[in-house]
C-alpha cells in the first residue's frame, strides 16, 4: 500500500466526516436483529440452537458450559494460565482502588450521604467461539465481581470446538455461569431469558455490529454498558518520538477488524513520513497483512501533519478515541489537553496492547467518539448510588420556610403540609 502523510489543514468535508463521525454499520442491521431478538423471546432455548447451526455452523447440545470452562482451566499449559492469573489480579487490584465508601455527614443539623451498592445480576458478552479472547473475559467479568455482584454470567459464541483459553479465562475471572451463545441472539437471551440463560439486569461487553445493533435494541428493556463499534487508536507523536514505536502501535491496531480506525498525528512532517515508512516496511511481515491493509486504508484512518501542537490536540480533542497513545517529549502535559479519550496510554514504552491485557486497567471503552460522553467499563457500571438523609426537628424547623414556599409555588400543597404537620403543636401555641 502507499500510505502519505496528509496535512490537517487540508482535510476537506467529507473527509472530516469520515474522521470523526465514524459509523459502527449498526443501523444497517437492526432490522434483522430485531427479528432474532423477537425469536428468541418467543422460543427461547429452541432459537438458540437454531441460531447455532445457521451463524455458528455448529449443534449445540448443553447451552449451559459452566463445567466446561472449569475443565478448560485445568487443561491448558501452564505458561497460559499463569498469564491468564497474572492479568486477572491486575485486574483486579486496579478495579478494587475503584470501589466507593459509603459516606454520612453533617451539613448544618443535617445528615445527608450516599451509599453504594451492587446490582443483583450481570451478564458478560465475551466473544469468541473457535478464536480465543481471553482478555475480553477478564475485563467484563473482574469488575463486576470485585463489585459485589451477586451473580455473573458470560454468553459466548458456540463452536465445535470452544477455545479453551477463552473459557479459562472466564472461570478465573470468577463467573458463577458461561452460556454457548453468540451474537445478537445471546443479547436477547441475556435480556429476557430462556429456559437455560437466566435473565439479568444489565448486559455489558463488546462485541460486532450485530452484537451492538442487538445491544441498542433491548435498551429500555435491560441496562447496558455503552454502544462500542470497531477498535480504534490515535497516537499523538512529536519529533522526540520514535516512529519505529508508533508504526508497530498503528498496526497493532489494524490487525484487529478491517472497520478498525487507525491514526496518527504528528506536528513534525520528518516524523509522519518516518512512520509511514515503518508501517510499509513491516506491512508485509504480519500474518493479518490483509485485514491491516483494509483498515489502513479506510477512510477512518490515516497518518496526518498538524502545523502545530495545539492543532494536533485539537484534532484528538475531536476525534475522542477510545485509545490515545501520546509518544512525545511532553507526554502527560500534551495529554491533559485532550479531554475527551476513553484511555491514555503515555510515552514509548507504554504500549495500548500493554492495556489491552495486563496492566489492569479496562479495555471496554467507547467507541465512535463517545469519549466525549462516557468512560470505559469499571466497577461504577455494576454499582447504584442512593442518597441518605436524617433531619431532627431543628433542622426541619430551619427549612421549612424554603420548603413550603417552594411546594406552595409549584402547587403542592400538600407537599406543604407534610412539613407543617411536624409543626402542628408548635403552631396552636
Amino acid at each position: 500500500m502507499n500510505l502519505e502523510p496528509e496535512a490537517v489543514a487540508d482535510l476537506g468535508p467529507d473527509r472530516r466526516r469520515a474522521l470523526f463521525e465514524r459509523d459502527a454499520g449498526v443501523e444497517a442491521v437492526r432490522g434483522d436483529v430485531r427479528d432474532i431478538l423477537s425469536r428468541v423471546r418467543e422460543e427461547g432455548d429452541a432459537a438458540l440452537r437454531e441460531f447455532a447451526r445457521e451463524f455458528d455452523d455448529t449443534d449445540v447440545g448443553n447451552l449451559e458450559i459452566t463445567d466446561a470452562a472449569e475443565r478448560a482451566y485445568d487443561e491448558i499449559g501452564d505458561d497460559v494460565r499463569d498469564a491468564i492469573e497474572t492479568a486477572v489480579e491486575n485486574v483486579r487490584e486496579f478495579h478494587e482502588e475503584q470501589v466507593p465508601e459509603d459516606w454520612l455527614r453533617e451539613f448544618d443539623g443535617r445528615e445527608l450521604g450516599r451509599r453504594f451498592r451492587p446490582i443483583e445480576r450481570a451478564g458478560v458478552y465475551v466473544p469468541g467461539g473457535a478464536a480465543a479472547y481471553p482478555s475480553s473475559a477478564i475485563m467484563g467479568v473482574v469488575p463486576a465481581v470485585v463489585a459485589g455482584v451477586e451473580r455473573v454470567v458470560v454468553a459466548t459464541p458456540p463452536a465445535d470446538e470452544m477455545n479453551p483459553v477463552t473459557l479459562a479465562a472466564i472461570h478465573a475471572a470468577g463467573a458463577d455461569a458461561v452460556y454457548a451463545v453468540g451474537g445478537a441472539q445471546a443479547v436477547g437471551a441475556l435480556a429476557y431469558g430462556t429456559e437455560t440463560v437466566e435473565r439479568v439486569q444489565k448486559i455489558v461487553g463488546p462485541g460486532n455490529k450485530w452484537v451492538t445493533a442487538a445491544k441498542a435494541e433491548v435498551r429500555g428493556d435491560v441496562e447496558i454498558d455503552f454502544l462500542a463499534g470497531p477498535s480504534e487508536v490515535l497516537v499523538l507523536a512529536d519529533e522526540t518520538a520514535d516512529p519505529r514505536f508508533v508504526a508497530a502501535d498503528a498496526l497493532a491496531q489494524a490487525e484487529h477488524d478491517p472497520n478498525a480506525s487507525v491514526v496518527v498525528v504528528s506536528d513534525d512532517e520528518d516524523t509522519a513520513e518516518a512512520v509511514c515508512d515503518e508501517i510499509e516496511s513491516r506491512l508485509d511481515d504480519r500474518e493479518r497483512a490483509d485485514i491491516i491493509e483494509q483498515s489502513l486504508g479506510s477512510d477512518a484512518s490515516g497518518v496526518f501533519v498538524a502545523r502545530s501542537p495545539s492543532e494536533a490536540v485539537l484534532f484528538a480533542e475531536e476525534y475522542a478515541a477510545e485509545h490515545l497513545s501520546v509518544q512525545a517529549d511532553d507526554a502527560e502535559g500534551l495529554a491533559e489537553r485532550v479531554t475527551n479519550a476513553g484511555s491514555v496510554f503515555l510515552g514509548g514504552y507504554t504500549p495500548v496492547a500493554a492495556g489491552d491485557y495486563a496492566t489492569g486497567t479496562n479495555h471496554v471503552l467507547p467507541t465512535n467518539a463517545k469519549a466525549k460522553v462516557y468512560g470505559g467499563l469499571s466497577v461504577d457500571t455494576f454499582l447504584r448510588a442512593t442518597t441518605v438523609q436524617r433531619l431532627d426537628r431543628d433542622a426541619l424547623s430551619d427549612l421549612r420556610t424554603t420548603v413550603t414556599t417552594l411546594a406552595n409555588a409549584e402547587g403542592l400543597e400538600g407537599h406543604a403540609a407534610s412539613v407543617d404537620a411536624r409543626f402542628e403543636d408548635e403552631d396552636d401555641d
